[in-house]
């Protein structure tokens, strides 16, 4: 990456160089910087013809190679499909499956487009028949249908993908997923030929590999053991123990040992002669071991001042403690609160009781009264507030007050006046009688 890098600061005048660097700076990046790797992309394509007319800038559509030209396309497509931007993505691809008919990658990334857009039956189909268009190139697809199958879980389609590679059928790699995916299928018969057909591969096309032949031979040994299939197990440790590695021959001891156990008893002792001793036990007598009632941990024993004293005194007290009956313990009266009666005691507490009461069994919320929102009156009659005393808000409203005061002085003196009109009003009438 340091080497890309340096080549683009120097801006060279060489465009196709140029090109090559920053498609295989961005390679390299992979998910990383997918926008900052968009625009050096839309620096050496040319979009203004859209579509079909998808082409490079002139300073490269005629000196870039066809092959240099797809690795460009195809590296932009996988940027669109890591930036979910889906409908650009799919119209390049559709342009690239018709730019280059003879390749394989333009329909591996239409069949990724379709497992972003949840389509994996769709896109098994499509590899599918690419498989059988391209036989000669069809590994990336075959790996590609058995990922997309097995997180489907159709295993049994992800186990024949696998198995048509006839290349890596026997690496570990392999092995170890295709007996995976037959014990998720429920096919223990065919995990185990499975592993059986990889140590006979491995057996006649070993050459110098013996790291490779042991480590399959060991984990098929273990899986045969995990399923209750003892005497196979037996004979892979059997010949495992030949083995010039001493871990290999020591773990080999141990899973002999175990397998021989359940058929024969005599032949596990030899065995487990042969395993090397533990450092550190050479000095335990296992009889007086098993004789002990109970054994000091290390580390109190350790801590104490004088450790080894301690010990024999604490072992040599041992059958002193055993002899003597211990003594039995006081049984104390539970003591009840004041004024508890055990014999009657009564209704059992709550055992809600110290749960918040909105969260009890009996708990009932209070109800609304919903005659306080009733409207009283005819159909459509509108409530109105009440009018607001504006003499009891203070100082601030004086000027209002003083207005109010002087109006109610006018109103009294008014009705003063009209009482005194109509008393001299009604004298002069009884005047007139007379």
């Amino acid at each position: 990456m340091t080497a890309y890098n340096n080549i683009l600061k120097q801006k060279l005048a060489d465009a196709p160089s140029i090109a090559v660097a920053t498609n295989n700076l961005i390679a390299l990046k992979g998910a990383k910087d997918v926008f900052d790797g968009l625009k050096k992309f839309d620096k050496l394509i040319d979009k203004s013809g859209g579509g079909q007319g998808l082409q490079l800038a002139d300073s490269l559509e005629y000196k870039l190679s066809a092959r240099q030209k797809e690795a460009i396309y195809c590296n932009r497509a996988l940027l669109l499909l890591n930036a979910n931007k889906l409908d650009q993505a799919r119209e390049l691809i559709l342009t690239l499956l018709n730019m280059f008919p003879d390749s394989v990658t333009p329909t591996l990334l239409q069949a990724s487009l379709l497992i972003k857009e949840n389509k994996s039956n769709q896109a098994e189909e499509i590899l599918g028949k690419i498989t059988e268009k391209f036989p000669m190139k069809s590994t990336l697809a075959l790996l590609l249908c058995a990922q997309v199958a097995a997180a489907a879980s159709h295993y049994q389609v992800a186990i024949e993908s696998l198995q048509r590679i006839t290349e890596i059928k026997h690496r570990p790699g392999t092995v170890a997923t295709l007996v995976s995916l037959k014990e998720k299928a429920g096919d223990i018969d065919g995990a185990e030929a499975v592993f059986d057909a990889a140590i006979e591969w491995w057996s006649s096309n070993m050459g110098e590999d013996q790291h490779t032949l042991e480590s399959i031979m060991q984990e098929a040994a273990s899986f045969k053991l995990k399923h209750k299939k003892v005497k196979a197990a037996a004979g892979l440790f059997e010949q495992l123990v030949k083995s010039t590695s001493p871990l290999v021959r020591s773990e080999a001891l141990n899973g002999l040992v175990s397998t021989t156990a359940h058929t024969d008893i005599a032949k596990a002792e030899i065995y487990e002669k042969q395993l090397p001793p533990l450092p550190g036990l050479s000095s335990v007598d296992i009889v007086a071991l098993e004789q002990t009632a109970g054994v000091h941990p290390a580390t109190s024993i350790g801590k104490h001042p004088r450790g080894a004293e301690y010990a024999a005194k604490t072992s040599g007290g041992e059958d002193d403690k055993n002899k003597t009956k211990l003594k039995k313990k006081r049984k104390r009266k539970p003591r009840y609160p004041k004024g508890f009666d055990p014999a009657n005691p009564g209704p059992p507490p709550d055992p809600e009781r110290w749960i918040p009461k909105k969260e009890r069994s009996t708990y009932r919320p209070k109800r609304k009264d919903k005659r306080a929102a009733q409207v009283r009156g005819s159909q459509g009659a509108i409530v109105r507030d009440k009018p607001l005393d504006h003499s009891a808000n203070g100082p601030s409203n004086s000027r209002s007050s003083h207005a109010s005061g002087n109006a109610g002085k006018a109103a009294s003196t008014s009705s003063e006046a009209a009482k005194s009109s109509t008393s001299a009003s009604h004298k002069s009438k009884k005047k007139s009688r007379r």
